[in-house]
């Protein structure tokens, strides 16, 4: 259906959380066969930490699929020593948004591109929203109280070592200004095209009720994203770094996690042979 490069793709599939510093996790797409498709990918974040780990990784997917769009997740923001990158904060965002610029792929600050394949038309959204801690374990009222918990239970995201929010003042700040770039561009979108959002972090709080570690849903979105679904006109929302793929429901949308995860994570669950998670055409229950 359709050709490589042209409007029309053969599927709209979706992965996240490739984390491809693991050896067995690069195997994954080194595996992958060679030759080209037609689909389209879109990538919900955290492909890998390095710089060189991320680039293998995106020219290694650009290679394989006829468009790929890609948004940040939390582990390629992170300033890591020894990277040979060592921006910090937006800057770090900016030089991602560069590199994928130069292979080919979209970004959340390119034009958002509209799917018309089976089960389309659609537009595909890459979103950029991070978090502010207003996912809080019941009981707290404050950031600090919630922070101050999930010391106690050592459950403290690596963000708040390796993710520098420069310049802005807080992580909070740069969430704020990334939800309303984001609410803008959204708006700007044609009503009458169904949205497929796609963002690292789930956009309502929900998929967070199930984590092990429910302190650990500070680190998981924000509440200002709560009626995105509801606000526009929503096909789906693909979203990852739960590190629990499954698909859930919320008002009518369909909310997906497409993460791979860790290989200790995905070898208990099984191999997974096809790491991408078909979204359009909607596949019929088995």
């Amino acid at each position: 259906m359709g050709t490589r490069g042209g409007v029309a793709a053969g599927r709209l599939v979706a992965v996240s959380d490739l984390h491809v510093a693991y050896a067995r996790n690069r195997e994954l797409l080194e595996d992958l066969p060679r030759e080209a498709t037609d689909d389209w990918l879109v990538i919900a974040g955290d492909v890998a930490e390095r710089w060189e780990d991320i680039a293998w990784a995106l020219a290694t997917l650009r290679d394989r699929f006829a468009k790929v769009v890609w948004a940040p997740g939390n582990h390629e923001l992170w300033t890591v020593p020894g990277d040979r990158l060592q921006l910090q904060g937006d800057g770090k965002y900016r030089a991602l948004v560069q590199l994928c610029r130069s292979l080919g792929v979209l970004t959340p600050e390119d034009p958002f591109p509209v799917w018309t394949g089976e089960g389309g038309p659609v537009t595909i959204a890459p979103l950029f929203v991070l978090y502010d801690y207003s996912f809080r374990t019941a009981g707290c009222t404050t950031k600090q109280e919630a922070l101050a918990l999930a010391h106690e239970a050592g459950v403290v995201c690596t963000d708040e070592f390796l993710l520098h929010p420069d310049p802005y003042p807080s992580r909070e700040a740069w969430c704020r200004a990334r939800v309303a770039e984001s609410e803008r561009r959204l708006a700007a979108c044609d009503p009458d095209v169904p949205i497929v959002m796609v963002n690292h972090f789930p956009l309502v709080r929900e998929p967070t009720a199930i984590l092990r570690h429910p302190e650990f849903a500070l680190w998981c979105g924000t509440e200002l994203t709560a009626d995105w679904h509801r606000r526009f006109r929503t096909a789906a929302v693909i979203y990852g770094h739960l590190h629990i793929p499954r698909v859930t429901w919320h008002d009518g949308v369909r909310f997906e996690e497409v993460s791979v995860g860790y290989p200790r994570e995905w070898e208990r669950r099984g191999h997974p042979h096809d790491i991408f998670r078909q979204v359009l055409p909607v596949l019929e229950p088995a």
